[in-house]
């Protein structure tokens, strides 16, 4: 097996690429279809069953055809769920009898683009040894085992499982005591547009719904998290309370209060993660990535909240909430996982939970961007040719040696390379400017000397 191997075409969030070309073709749809599905099987699933679902991308139709093809052609059996939030294939995945999941989506890039990623039987994404494994059965295209006619997979309808998604929520929501304040929805044209006036119609406030007519190509055009000015727009012009905002696939959402200013992920965390220790359901503690900001440490820890932090990437949330014990974790991008209610990022389920958590604590939205009390924070970008040599450099590292003794107590230094740019980024934060730009100097300098040597 693959174990160790570094994965070629699957990234953070599946496999991506613009729709028709590359990995985004049908043929190469198929095959990954067929791949996962001979995957599961070598794992021990004789005859796989598989939940399938996308967003509303006018490709995603066509690349869901061939994947379930590729499924059935393996031996497995795929399951049509249709138009359904990511989140929404990893609860059917856990909450019935499937071996596996998959989601035709991008999530919040631009209607041309669209992605495939596999989730496993519990809903869980799969681990990065398990995409190497699938990326070489994919690979060797000409050894692989198809069925014998006898034996070729199904494809059947799955709207059952989408409503059952769709009631799980409903189920939530109606449990909000305090459901009258106005707010307004915004969909992103995406997987969450056909979901959102079904789970909001008993809502005795007002309702604005917004970018929840999706056409196949203005999914996140100029909605949704990525452009979160247009609900906060919207939110003042309807004197709303709250704005809720997803992404493509809905696996994101972020807020925003009834003066506009955006509530990202800290704030969510903050006030979910107060509800549900105070109902006993917290586990451990609240899990946040490194880029979130320390006062979500501080006013945690006067609940007696304890935080841990891991990398960037929702799947390190999930690994180290999983490790640690904690039921909540998230990002500040709106990641937000909530184990007791979801094994992955929910957008849908998280605002629900946020209109929970606020009605049973007592909460004054229009207040809490106030009492999130920020500290500064500085990102310095430095373009470099060698990313690994610079952070393997021993002068760099007795550099942040120095940059953390000075921040110590004080506020925090990173120095984390880009996953995607040759980039190396620098991070600091603290109340004290004067000591966050001198760490950051520190650090810009040693760094700066290193690339110098390496010419």
């Amino acid at each position: 097996m693959a174990n160790g191997k570094k994965r070629q075409f699957f990234g953070t969030d599946g496999v991506r690429d613009i729709a028709n070309c590359g990995m985004m073709r049908p043929q190469c749809a198929m095959t990954l279809g067929a791949a996962y599905t001979l995957f599961l099987k070598e794992k021990g699933t004789k005859h796989p069953c598989i939940a399938v679902g996308r967003d509303t991308r006018r490709s995603g139709e066509m690349l869901q055809s061939a994947l379930m093809s590729g499924i059935a052609a393996a031996g497995g059996s795929a399951v049509d769920l249709g138009v359904i939030p990511t989140p929404g294939v990893s609860s059917v995945a856990f909450h019935n009898n499937f071996n596996g999941g998959a989601v035709i989506s991008a999530s919040h890039n631009p209607s041309e683009y669209n992605g495939i990623k596999f989730l496993d039987k519990d809903g869980f994404k799969l681990t990065d040894d398990d995409e190497a494994d699938i990326e070489e059965i994919f690979m060797n295209e000409e050894n692989m085992s198809f069925a014998e006619p006898n034996n070729i997979g199904s494809i059947s309808d799955g709207t059952k499982y989408r409503e059952e998604y769709g009631n799980t929520l409903k189920k939530v929501i109606c449990e909000i005591t305090d459901n009258s304040r106005p707010i307004v929805i915004d969909a992103a044209n995406g997987a969450a547009s056909s979901f959102v006036e079904p789970l909001f119609s008993d809502w005795r406030g007002k309702v604005t719904f917004i970018a929840n007519k999706p056409d196949g190509l203005n999914i996140n055009n100029g909605v949704g998290v990525t452009h979160i000015e247009t609900l906060a727009s919207e939110v003042l012009k309807n004197k709303a309370q709250l704005g809720i905002a997803y992404d493509g696939d809905t696996d994101r959402v972020l807020l925003c209060d009834d003066k506009g200013r955006v509530l990202d992920g800290d704030i969510m965390l903050w006030v979910i993660g107060r509800w549900l220790a105070m109902r006993g359901r917290l586990g451990a503690g609240v899990t946040a990535t490194v880029m979130s900001n320390m006062v979500l440490e501080d006013l945690l820890k006067k609940e007696n909240i304890k935080v841990f932090r891991c990398p960037v990437g929702d799947r390190y949330v999930l690994d180290t909430m999983r490790r640690e014990g904690g039921l909540l974790g998230g990002e500040q991008s709106g990641h937000i996982i909530a184990l007791d209610y979801a094994n992955t990022g929910d957008g849908l389920c998280s605002g629900v939970l946020f209109l929970k958590a606020v009605a049973e604590l007592g909460e004054d939205i229009s207040t809490l961007t106030d009492r999130f009390d920020r500290y500064p924070q500085i990102l310095r970008n430095m373009r470099v040719k060698d990313k690994a040599k610079v952070m393997s450099s021993s002068n760099v590292e007795k550099a942040a040696e120095e940059a953390e003794k000075i921040l110590a107590g004080k506020g925090r230094m990173l120095l984390r390379p880009s996953g995607t740019e040759p980039l190396i980024r620098i991070f600091a934060e603290s109340r004290d400017a004067d000591l966050m730009n001198e760490a950051a100097d520190i650090m810009e300098e040693a760094i700066r000397k290193e690339m110098q040597c390496c010419e």
